[in-house]
Order: C-alpha cells, then structure tokens, then sequence
C-alpha cells in the first residue's frame, strides 16, 4: 500500500490546487433554470475523466476536478470484491478496464448476470490485495488511446477516492445488487457502512429492491437515491418489469427516490437514420411529481445525433438551454458541459463577440451541406461566419465559379455521368487521374449534382446524409451579390491556385477572370466588405499588388516551425496575411501535442496576421489534449497561440465561442476555458507506450516562396492527355476516377503525479 499512501499523500496537497479553480460563475449564477431547484444543471463525472483516462483511476478523478464546474460530482460505479471491499470499476467484469485478463488467466468464469450468461473475469473472485498488488486500470473504451494503459493506475477503493480527491460531491451507482446477494455479498451492508465515514451525496440503481431496502437508512437532505433507468425493453428484476412501464408510473418511483437517471435517448430520441425526433415530456412530467431528472450517456467520441454537427457543445445546450433543462449530465468527458453550463447556455442570439479572431468559412458550412453550393454559404452566413470564400476554379468556356476542387470527381457526381469519359493525368495538378473544371462548360458544370465531403469516412463517420446531394454551385459573380446581400459578413476570400497551369497549358487567366468579376460586382468602390484574395503562389498576389483595397493573403502549403526573418521579409513583398496549417502552430504526433512553434509569433512580429485552418468538429480530427472537443480546441488556438482568425467548415461552433460569457476574465478565467499547454499529455505516457520521435517540421524559407512570373496566354495549348475509364473512389464515399496550453494548472498537477 505504501505507493497508495505516496500519491494519497502528494494528491491531498494538491487540494489547494484544485480548491483554486473555484471562481465566482458571474451572470450565469443569477440566472433562472427550468430544473427542479432551479439551480444549473449538475455536471457528473463518470469514473471521473474516463473519456481520456482509464475510468475511475486517481488521474482521471484528479483531471476531472481540475478542469469541471467547481461543484463536479465525482461518479463510482461499485464493485465488491471477494472479501467485501468496495471499489470503484466500470463493471462487475473487470477484463475491460483492467489488465486482470493478462495477469490472471486461468481464472476466467462465467455467471448468471441479470438472467444472463456471462464470461469474464468478476470481482467477486478476487480479494482486494490481489487486486491492488497485481491488476493496474486500463482504458476499456478500444476507440480511445491506451497511451496511458502503462503508466500503473492502481484500483483505488471508495474511500481512497474521497481521501485523494476531496470531492465536492460523490455518487455511488449500484448495479447489480442482485448479483452480488447471489455470492454472499452484501451491497445493502457495504453502502451503510461505507456512509458512515464518507460523505455520499447520491446513490443510484437499476434494482428498486434495492433502493427501497435503504430509503428509511438516509436522510434526503443528505443523500439523495436515484433510480436509474435501464432500456426500455430490459426488465427490472425485482418488480418484473420493463423500465419503459415503470417510466408510467413515476409516482411510485418517488415513494423511495429523490430522481430518477434515464439515458439521453428517453429525452431526446434519435431514430435509426440518426437524427433527432420531437423530445418527450420525461423531464417535465418528473418535475410535476418532485423527481430530478439526470441524464446519461454523454460521450464527445460517440455521435449521436447528425443535428449536432458533431458539436458536443450543441448537444448539451439541447438538454439544458431549451423550454426544460435537466437536473444533472453523466458524461465520460467533465470539461464540456461545465462550459456548456457556464459559458453558452442562455447566450442572446445577438450576444456580441468577445474576441476579435476572424471566423472564415471552408467552402461555407461544408460540413453540413456539400461545399460551396448556396446553401452552404447560407448557412455559413445564418450561423454567425465573418468572412465567407471562394475557391476559384475556370469552366471551359472561362467562367468563374466557386468549387472546393479543381478536380470534380472531389464534390460532384461526374464520375457517375457520360463526363466519365474526360478522365485525364494532369501531374502539374495532382498525380493520378480527375475530371477537371476546365474540360466542362458552366453549364455542364450546372448539371451536376453536388456531393457533401465526408474527409473522416474511413472512422465511419459522415456528414448529415440528408443533404448530402443538395444546393447549387455558384459562379464568382452569384458569390459576389451574395455576399454583399449580407448584412453580418465582413469580408469574402477568393482563393486562387493553378494559375501558371491553366494559362500555360489552358489559355485561361483565372486572374483576370476574378479582377473582372471583382470590378464588374463593384467591389473595387461600391462594398464595405473586406476582399481576401489568397494562394500559395506568390506570382498570383503579385497581379494583385496594385489593388491595394485588398488584403493579400499568403498560403504556406506545408507544415513549418519556423520562418527565417528574410523569408517573412519577402512575404512582406507580396501578401498581407498569412494562412498556415494547424501543425504548423501546435505540431502533433499520433495525435498528441508535442510543443508549440514560433511560427505564429514571428509571423506577427512582422505585422502580418495569421489565419490557421482547418477546424473540424469530428473528433479525431483533433489531438487528444483538446478532450474531443472543438470548442477546446478553438479556444487554445486563439488564447494560447493567438492566431487572428480559424478557418473552418463548422462555423457555427467557432462563431458561438466568440460570444461565451467566459471569454475576457483575465484571471477569472475558468480552467474549462483556459488554454491547452501543448506537450503536457506526452509527459504522462509511459515510455514503453510512448511515440516514435519525428523530425521536426522545417523552417520557411526563400525558396519556399519565390515563384517565377505568370506565363502569359499562349496562342496554342496543348489539350488534356492520357485519358481512362478506370473509376476509383473519393473521400466522399462516390465512385471516382483511380488516383495514384494543457491547462496551466493540470500541467502542474499531472507533474506532480507522476513524479511519485
């Protein structure tokens, strides 16, 4: 035990700490909630921060602490081992959250649970000493990282967690009473007992025999008991039911609990095609009788709903920021309600922003309609972006028009269509084969139909299928009169690549085209919108050099660390701003943040602005040290590396983070909307589990960014070559052609952890 006491003893005087977190919630506090006391929802961390850690180990509890709402309840599932001892696992089955399969394995059995046969390995066939001197926790969630499964979390009992982590408040949840009564165990004996010298706030179970058997043994006033709700076909084993029945009978459920735990699909039901059906009257209806109502099954690495976009913020404001709020969320991931909670619900939708980053669309709201079609860009505008783009690419007949790719096979059907045929190897473009803009007219174009970009396909996560086929593309000048329509937008983005291409080889000018299309929208006199014109080629800004209305804008296209001063100095020469990757501001490796660049500090000591792209709200587009979240991830780009403007196809979720009430409190700033400290995670993996090292990115240089002039029109070119009819598929799931700052104080605290 004497490394138990270690870490109890260096985690208690962390308490300090943690107790600092603790700040005034300002206006939020004040406000009226639709809960049973009217009080903000409670946020309830299961097995503390599981959705990183390995549930219920001290790290996870400890990370829960420091980064929730002040009053975070600390959630232990509760096992019993062999000789009685409480101890807080996910299951009764220990082999998915523990390495007890690998330790252990002659001693896999096989019990009745809940009438169920069941294999594994049980805690009720271990004592606690073999426990805790030979099994260490684990993640058990397969999709999540197992980095951590060797840094040695050992099985702590309930009373270890409250003597580590000092809880604001502890629920115990009691699953299988039933079971353990079958193995001589007494679940009822251990909860009255354990009460005694630890302060529980809630305790919870499936089994109303159980709860019963305690109702008289606990004062309300001290610990309420919930009765949680399994599926609504599962019977509940004492009265013989289905919870679904005992869901219509509420009353009875309050002669022997304060609440009932109902999972978030009793709430807000989502059919099988995954999107949300009308919410039912549960919360309502529990209210009416006295009962609070949590919910569960909060995850931001499982989707659940296409109507959230993938935003794990929106989900949470759909349970507690509309006509009802529930009393209380179980989530695998603290961070994200305690900022729902606090710092986005009972937003105005006409808050003002409280930071100045731009928030640039990446074909419009691509991420819930295919890019750049009018109702991406619509819905770009509706949900709060400040400047909206256009990429531009030339049809054969020279119109300019606004596409994600000059390859169409990328957002429209073509490769589905008689344009098949058009197939052709272009490597000035891209190696292997496409069907390009340029072999089209407009108005062939305009006979295709759009397909949605669905870039994390291969995670079997896709983008709101119901649209995936709608809208209609726009040309450059459609882009124009509709932006200049908006009263909210404060610029557009034209993006150029390919120029030295299509006029060397294709005798079109995509430069003069977009100048002619600017002049004949009136945006050189007649706009206050600002124009962005940008590419990764320096000679295309240079043509636009003596537009001086209009911020050049530089793409570097690779990942860098760094830039030399005479290399930013030659930028200087021919743009005004500056766009990098997300890498090239905070560098990953197997998706954990390795450290922090200069490249956004240099940049800008050269008055350049910096713009970084692309914000995805699909979790693994993001490094685990943002939690799974966007708006974490947002927030530490803008407050901890300060980049003046994110690009991104969600722009609603960046648009709402500019408005939270936690923005601009200095030092009041709640840990939940403190930046990341990039490297921090890397320091808690083991060594054995550790990432091979990769060589850092490299430092911009001149000939990094000198381009040769713009060829001029050619009187002859020569025409596309090496045609095929072999049709592979896109990332967007359609047949195509073949082509080849961690939180400051959890820094601190995960330091100081492992340092024992």
């Amino acid at each position: 035990m004497c490394c138990l006491h270690g870490r109890t003893f260096l985690l208690l005087l962390l308490q300090s700490l943690v107790a600092a977190l603790v700040f005034a919630q300002g206006s939020n506090a004040a406000s009226v909630w639709p809960t049973l006391s009217g009080n903000p929802p409670l946020v309830i961390a299961r097995g503390g921060f599981s959705g990183l850690f390995p549930d219920s180990s001290a790290i996870a509890y400890n990370l829960a602490l420091a980064v929730s709402v002040p009053d975070v309840i600390l959630w232990c599932d509760v096992q019993l081992t062999k000789d009685g001892v409480g101890i807080c696992a996910p299951d009764v089955r220990l082999d998915n959250s523990t390495d007890i399969a690998t330790i252990f394995k002659g001693r896999k059995k096989v019990y009745l649970v809940n009438g169920t046969p069941t294999p594994g390995w049980f805690s009720v066939d271990f004592t606690f000493n073999e426990l805790f001197n030979n099994v260490v926790l684990t993640q058990g969630v397969y999709s999540r990282t197992n980095k951590f499964d060797g840094s040695g979390f050992l099985i702590l009992t309930v009373q270890d967690v409250v003597n580590i982590t000092k809880p604001p408040g502890f629920w115990l949840n009691i699953q299988h009473d039933a079971f353990f009564t079958q193995h001589n165990l007494s679940m009822r004996s251990f909860v009255l007992s354990v009460s005694r010298s630890v302060v529980v706030n809630y305790i919870s179970s499936p089994e109303v025999s159980f709860l019963r058997s305690i109702v008289t043994r606990f004062s309300p006033k001290v610990t309420k008991l919930v009765f949680r709700f399994l599926g609504k076909e599962d019977i509940e084993p004492s009265t013989n039911q289905t919870y679904d029945s005992l869901l219509k009978n509420l009353t009875f459920i309050k002669t022997f609990a304060s609440g009932i735990l109902v999972p978030k699909a009793y709430i807000w039901p989502v059919d099988v095609t995954l999107y949300l059906e009308p919410h039912t009257s549960v919360v309502v209806d529990a209210h009416k009788v006295g009962l609070e109502v949590f919910a569960s099954d909060f995850a931001n690495d499982v989707p659940s709903s296409y109507n959230y976009s993938y935003d794990p913020v929106s989900e949470y404001l759909a349970f507690i920021d509309t006509d009802f709020s529930v009393d209380g969320v179980l989530s695998d991931f603290p961070i994200t309600p305690s900022e729902a909670i606090d710092c986005f619900s009972h937003l105005p939708k006409n808050a003002s922003a409280q930071v100045k980053t731009l928030v640039i669309s990446k074909y419009g709201a691509s991420g819930d309609y295919p890019g750049c079609t009018d109702v991406a860009y619509a819905k770009a505008i509706k949900d709060g972006v400040d400047v909206i783009d256009c990429p531009v690419q030339l049809s054969k007949d020279g119109i300019p028009i606004c596409l994600s790719s000059i390859n169409l096979i990328d957002s429209t059907n073509v490769a589905q269509t008689n344009y098949s045929s058009l197939t052709t190897n272009i490597p000035e473009i891209k190696a292997g084969s496409g069907i390009y803009t340029f072999s089209l007219t407009w108005s062939q174009i305009q006979s295709l139909t759009p397909a949605i970009s669905n870039p994390f396909s291969n995670y079997r996560l896709f983008r709101n299928p119901r649209a995936k086929t709608e809208g209609k593309f726009l040309t450059l000048l459609d882009f124009l009169a509709l932006s200049k329509n908006s009263s909210s937008l404060t610029g557009v983005l034209i993006s150029i690549e390919y120029a030295p291409y299509l006029a060397e080889d294709q005798r079109l000018s995509v430069t003069d085209a977009v100048i002619d299309a600017l002049s004949k929208a009136g945006y050189d006199t007649q706009t206050s919108l600002k124009v962005m014109i940008q590419s990764t080629n320096s000679s295309v800004l240079l043509k636009f050099k003596d537009k001086t209305k209009y911020e050049l804008v530089y793409k570097v296209d690779e990942n860098i660390r760094d830039a030399l001063d005479s290399t930013v100095e030659e930028i200087k020469t021919f743009a005004s701003s500056v766009v990098v990757g997300k890498d090239s501001v905070f560098p990953e490796n197997q998706a954990f943040l390795t450290g922090v660049t200069d490249t956004v500090s240099k940049l800008q000591s050269f008055k350049l602005p910096v713009y970084v792209e692309t914000f995805s709200n699909e979790f693994v587009s993001q490094a685990w040290d943002f939690f799974s979240d966007s708006t974490v991830e947002i927030n530490s780009y803008v407050m901890g590396a300060n980049v003046n403007g994110v690009i991104t196809d969600f722009p609603k979720t960046a648009a709402r983070y500019k408005r939270n009430r936690c923005l601009g409190l200095g030092s009041q700033t709640p840990p939940y909307m403190s930046p990341v400290q990039p490297g921090s995670l890397m320091q808690v993996i083991s060594p054995s589990y550790m990432p091979p090292a990769e060589a850092p990115n490299p430092v911009l240089d001149n000939a990094d960014v000198v381009e040769p002039p713009l060829p001029g029109i050619s009187a002859e070119a020569p025409g596309p070559s090496g045609s095929t009819g072999v049709a592979p598929k896109t990332p967007n799931g359609q047949p195509k052609l073949s082509s080849t700052f961690f939180l400051p104080y959890l820094a601190i605290l995960l330091a100081a952890i492992f340092l024992v």
